[in-house]
């Protein structure tokens, strides 16, 4: 939500914007897929993923297409921006960095699979997501210079969590892993009882996460107990 409005994307392939305060749709935008990426606002623009395979950029005030950039996958991931860069990942395998203003593509990396659900996480000019061969990959940011990759055990569509240097990720293989930003080793792994594919959130010492095995789990962010 930002301006308010609320944004939101839909199967039925539109982007919708809302009044928070009534629910008067402001406007209604189409792409050409579904649209599971949840939107982003920066400024006066909504950054939004397609099953189109495009990466859209729209005015959040009246829905008009600012530009939009092709991949070659689905776009599942949600957009992150920053320092004049939106990044996202795409189904074609690839993390991009595309230009705020007009959607240039400042530099592509192969992420070693298709990113489904994983959104970027941005954290000291580092990029961080996971993709579905079950990497947790970091980038430089700024060039989309590999740094590292960490192989989990299954796939992952969590979209990672970075507090006090260490990553946070979970995996289709049950577990939640905790890396170390600067390198990619591992500092522990806990094991639930079936696929966490929850995104997790660190506070207060704690990082909470969900999994299919229906629990809320909340660990010691530092120790994994």
């Amino acid at each position: 939500m930002a301006h308010g409005i609320v944004y939101v994307g839909s199967n039925d392939h539109d982007v919708y914007a809302f009044s928070a305060a009534t629910g008067r749709v402001e406007w209604i935008r189409q792409t050409n897929g579904s649209v599971e990426s949840s939107p982003v606002v920066s400024g006066a623009t909504v950054y939004v993923g397609s099953d189109d395979g495009r990466i859209y950029a729209l005015n959040a005030a009246h829905g008009g297409i600012l530009w939009t950039r092709p991949t070659g996958g689905f776009v599942q991931s949600s957009p992150v921006v920053a320092d004049g860069l939106v990044y996202v990942g795409s189904n074609d395998g690839r993390l991009y960095a595309l230009s705020s203003l007009n959607g240039e593509v400042r530099w592509s990396r192969p992420t070693g699979g298709p990113v489904g659900y994983s959104s970027p996480t941005l954290a000291d000019g580092m990029v961080f997501i996971g993709s579905t061969d079950g990497d947790v990959s970091r980038f430089d940011a700024a060039t989309g210079r590999p740094e590292w990759a960490f192989p989990a055990g299954g796939s992952v569509i969590s979209r990672p969590a970075v507090a006090d240097g260490i990553v946070y990720a979970g995996s289709k293989d049950d577990k939640l892993y905790a890396l170390s930003a600067r390198n990619g080793d591992l500092r522990w792994s806990y094991l639930t009882g079936s696929s966490v594919e929850s995104s997790p959130a660190v506070s207060g010492g704690l990082v909470y996460f969900g999994s299919d095995d229906q629990a809320i789990y909340a660990l010691n962010a530092a120790t994994g107990k």
